[in-house]
This record gives C-alpha cells, sequence and structure tokens, in this order.
C-alpha cells in the first residue's frame, strides 16, 4: 500500500508552495510541441489537464481547445449562450482570459458570472438546463476550467452539453483531434481578440449563478427542516469556487452554518497535505480534512467540498469523516426512502468500483442498479431523462434529481450532497454516521481501500484490454470467484481493466492514466486480513493475467 508521509494532515511549508509567478509566466511563455505526446491535448474522464510547467497547460492548448469548442458547436448547431464557470485555482483565471477572447472573437453569447468570476460546476450544469427547458431552440452548453481537487500548479478545462453534463468520449475525441490540429498548425485558424476588447463584446453577458443557483435549492433539498431542527453546520470551502454560495445559503434559509474558512489563495496554503505530502482540495482525505476534522464536536455536521465544488466531504459527530463510499451508500439508503415523488422504476447508479454496500441497498430498496464504467458521463442521460434518480462515483461525486424527480443538475453537484447530510439529521434525527452504522447492521459492514503496483506502458496497455478468459484463477482469498469483468454490467462498455468478484469481496483493477502503476481498488464484507488478502493475490492474479495476455 501506498505508505503516508509524515507531514500528511500539516500544513506546508512556505518554502514548498507552489511559485505562482513562475507558473503564470511559462502558462504565457511555454508552447507545446505537437510532437511530444505529453504536450498535446488529452481529454481524459474530466477534460484536459496539465500543469504550466510541464508544457502540458499552457495558453496554446486553451486557445486550440476552445476554438475547437467553437467549431463543434458551430457544426452541432447550438445557438443558444455558452455558460462559463472557473475554479479559484492559479491557471484558471488567465485560462479564463484566454478562452473568452476566443468566445468573443467566434460570436459565441458567452455568460459570465456576475461579481466574482467563481462558478462551481454544479451551477454551470444547473444553468445550462434551466435556459434549455425554456429555450429548446436555442441550446445553451458551458465551459468550466478545473483541474478538480488536483495540486496548485495544475490547470484543467472541461466541456459540457447542452444536457448540462461532462462530454461523452465521443464528443471530446474530436475536440481533442480537432485541438491538436491547432496545435499542430502553430494556431492558424483559431480566431482570438485581446480580453478588454472581448470583455466589452455584444456577446459577452453576465448571469448570476449564486442566485439562480441558491434560488433554487429548496425544490431539492429540504432546507426548511435544517433550519427548523437548528442543525449546527461547519463549512470549510477549501478555497474553492463555492466559497461565496455558503453564506448566501445560510443567509436566505436561516441556517445554523458557519463557514470556518473563507479564506481564496491560489498556493492553498491552509489546505492539510496529503497522504504524500501534495497539496490537493480532496474533501474525501482524511488529511485534506484534518483541520475541519479536529472541529467535529463543535456541530453536528460539518462537510467540504473540493476546488470546483463538484466533490463533497462529510463529518459526522458520531463518527468523523465518513469515507466516500460509506456516504455515498448511506445517501442512497435515505433518499430513496424520503422522496416519495420519485419515479417508482428511477435506478440508483454507480462506478463499478464503488462500494458493493450499494448493490446491498438497491437490493434492500427493491430498486434497480445500473453499475457503469469510471466516469461520471455515464450516468449523464438518465439523470437527465429521470430514468435514473442518483448517480455516484467512488470519488466522491454525487448527483440526484428534485423532489419531483426533474433534472437538478447532470454534473456531479458536491454542494446538495452536503447540504443532504444536513437534511439527514434534521429529518431523522440521528447524524450520517449513525444512520450508516443502521444501514450496516442490516446489510454488513464492508471494509474498502485502493492500493497502486509498477507497471510498464506496455503492461497498462495490455491490462486495458484483457478479456475474462485471461484469468484462469478459480478462487479470491479463499472464496470461488463468481464474475470475471472486463465490461461494466448496465452497458457493456468497456472500463479498461479487470474485476472479479466473490460472495463477499472484489478488486477492480485499472492502469493509470499519467503514472507507470495500476490501481487496485478492493472491498470485504468481512474483515481488513480479508481485505489485505483479496489485494496480495489481486496482484498475482493480474499479473498471470498480463503474462498470458
Amino acid at each position: 500500500m501506498s505508505s503516508v508521509n509524515p507531514l500528511a494532515g500539516k500544513r506546508a511549508a512556505l518554502s514548498s508552495l507552489a511559485d505562482l509567478p513562475v507558473l503564470l509566466s511559462n502558462y504565457y511563455s511555454l508552447r507545446p510541441d505537437a510532437a511530444e505526446a505529453a504536450h498535446r491535448v488529452a481529454f481524459g474522464t474530466s477534460g484536459h489537464r496539465g500543469n504550466a510547467n510541464a508544457y502540458s497547460f499552457n495558453e496554446w492548448h486553451v486557445l486550440a481547445i476552445t476554438q475547437a469548442i467553437c467549431d463543434y458547436r458551430r457544426q452541432q448547431g447550438f445557438s443558444g449562450p455558452l455558460f462559463l464557470g472557473i475554479d479559484t485555482h492559479a491557471l484558471s483565471e488567465p485560462a479564463w482570459h484566454s478562452a473568452l477572447e476566443v468566445l468573443a472573437a467566434n460570436e459565441v453569447v458567452t455568460m459570465l458570472a456576475e461579481g466574482s468570476p467563481y462558478v462551481p460546476t454544479p451551477a454551470v450544469s444547473h444553468a445550462i438546463l434551466g435556459h434549455n427547458r425554456l429555450h429548446p431552440r436555442a441550446l445553451a452548453d458551458g465551459i468550466v476550467i478545473t483541474p478538480s481537487h488536483n495540486p496548485p500548479d495544475n490547470g484543467g478545462f472541461k466541456y459540457n452539453m447542452p444536457n448540462g453534463g461532462p462530454a461523452d468520449s465521443n464528443v471530446t475525441g474530436w475536440i481533442e483531434q480537432r485541438a491538436n490540429g491547432y496545435l499542430e498548425a502553430g494556431l492558424d485558424g483559431v480566431r482570438r481578440m485581446l480580453f478588454q476588447k472581448a470583455l466589452k463584446a455584444d456577446t459577452t453577458r453576465r448571469y448570476d449563478y449564486l442566485d439562480n443557483y441558491v434560488s433554487d435549492l429548496p425544490n431539492i433539498i429540504d432546507l426548511a427542516a435544517i433550519s427548523g431542527a437548528n442543525v449546527r453546520i461547519g463549512v470549510d470551502p477549501l478555497g474553492g469556487a463555492g466559497v461565496h454560495y455558503w453564506g448566501a445559503i445560510a443567509e436566505r434559509y436561516k441556517l445554523n452554518l458557519e463557514v470556518v474558512n473563507t479564506d481564496v489563495d491560489a498556493t492553498f496554503r491552509f489546505v492539510p497535505l496529503d497522504w504524500d505530502a501534495q497539496i490537493r482540495m480532496d474533501p474525501s482525505s482524511p488529511h485534506a480534512m484534518a483541520e475541519l476534522i479536529a472541529l467535529k464536536d463543535r456541530f453536528d455536521v460539518a462537510m467540504a467540498c473540493d476546488t470546483d465544488h463538484d466533490r463533497h466531504g462529510i463529518i459526522a459527530k458520531s463518527v468523523g469523516l465518513l469515507s466516500a463510499n460509506s456516504y455515498l451508500a448511506t445517501a442512497v439508503y435515505y433518499l430513496y426512502r424520503h422522496r416519495p415523488a420519485w419515479r417508482a422504476d428511477a435506478a440508483i447508479g454507480k462506478t463499478l468500483v464503488s462500494s458493493h454496500l450499494i448493490n446491498r441497498v438497491a437490493d434492500h430498496l427493491g430498486r434497480k442498479l445500473l453499475e457503469m464504467p469510471v466516469g461520471f458521463k455515464w450516468f449523464v442521460d438518465g439523470l437527465y431523462d429521470g430514468s435514473l434518480a442518483f448517480g455516484c462515483e467512488e470519488s466522491a461525486g454525487a448527483s440526484f434529481v428534485r423532489f419531483d424527480g426533474q433534472p437538478w443538475s447532470t454534473d456531479k453537484d458536491g454542494i446538495t450532497a452536503a447540504l443532504l447530510a444536513a437534511e439527514m439529521t434534521a429529518r431523522t434525527g440521528r447524524d450520517p454516521g449513525e444512520i450508516y452504522g443502521e444501514l450496516t447492521d442490516i446489510l454488513g459492514a464492508p471494509i474498502n481501500g485502493r492500493i497502486e503496483a509498477a507497471a510498464t506502458p506496455a503492461q497498462k496497455a495490455r491490462l486495458s484490454k484483457l478479456s475474462p478468459a485471461d484469468v484462469s484463477s478459480t478462487e479470491l482469498a479463499g472464496e470461488t470467484i463468481r464474475q470475471v469483468r472486463t465490461t461494466a454490467p448496465a452497458n457493456d462498455k468497456p472500463f479498461g481493466g479487470l474485476k472479479i468478484e466473490t460472495d463477499n469481496g472484489w478488486f477492480a483493477a485499472r492502469p493509470s492514466g499519467t503514472e507507470s502503476i495500476y490501481k487496485i481498488y478492493g472491498e470485504s464484507f468481512r474483515d481488513q486480513a480479508h481485505l489485505d488478502r483479496i489485494f496480495s493475490e489481486a496482484q498475482q492474479i493480474v499479473t498471470r493475467a498480463l503474462d498470458g495476455a
């Protein structure tokens, strides 16, 4: 298992913080070489991400991607506005400038935020859906400039479709190819105007993301119950794009909510170091959340979100920080018993590397379960048409529909997932930790985790293309293997790895997209020793499969 650095949970030394002047200078001065694979545009499960110092997130990338998006929306006939959001990473603001220069030159009506430019991912999705409900003949889409919870020197760029959700691989593949073509051509064909001129362009408009999002919250969260029960809530926005949303929510709905840190600082010096002594704004990490965990006795429930506020972390007074999988299972258990207007056939969606406790909850509730490949994009269509009422992934990302079953955000929404913890506490009199205990008393208490193993590029490529026939093992950790999967059960799409299941445990192995490793997710419904054995045997099974492939 990955060893935890002794500095984890402590604040970074000032000398180790990101050098922002150098980073910003390199954003503008370093030009990617399209002949170098590491310099090219590459859309992963959450858009294009990179680092200006490493020639992977520079001005040329943003200009090329934005022009490619303009080309795509023109080809598709999207004539509505483009909703543009950004988070608080250092590279997000210059990328926002670059993107607007291209959008304005292409005469795309672009919706910037009123006041502060910061806009959380769910507020962009919410805005797209709201516009398209009223204007189905002039469809809107969106861009969110964010590398999510990644370290301070990272940048990221995501494209959201008119259905409000992240673009699928067919769309991102088209945009990626087009953008790389622009890089190869030295940006020939990219339209652009000066930023000050772009700000004053007729197509550059303002939109009150905060008010529209916050005003609509009673249609998805029982805020009156939270206020009436006087639930004591602590919030740490982790210096992210939702920093101004929480105070507005507290004031408007008379909540007993304290924002424990309102600082925005692109070094994120106030976020404790993660397990490897890197700064990550990861609300599911016990190390990054150390300072909020220390305050847990001041609140009935405390919560945090990552930098673009599409992920959540929940601290219950009874148990402390709940793991991402524990809270997701608890949310499913609660929601499907407290949303009577939801469709009787509305399914539960999860990635196939999320906890099997969710599978057991679905069976307990008599609800259909859809296990999808990794990536939230697989839940978008279901959330949009109401066939799915809740979708989640193992990395603390989730979204669910309104009280009436209509879509709220078809991208991950950390704000509503976090507020749901306060609703649970208000309506049941028990915090999410206590509800999780009740749930596991009924269905069993899993132990889960993740480890990493070294892999060459050739081994990673083979792992992503394995078939069940490549696995000869019949047992895992003393139990009969029931399923060997290389595709997701819900849609039979490859997930780029291998999953093996028994009655009381499972593991899934997938190659890393950026490092010379593969990741093994594992879970046991027995004990830690059983999980350790699963991890040990998983590496042996994968090695044998790769050697024989």
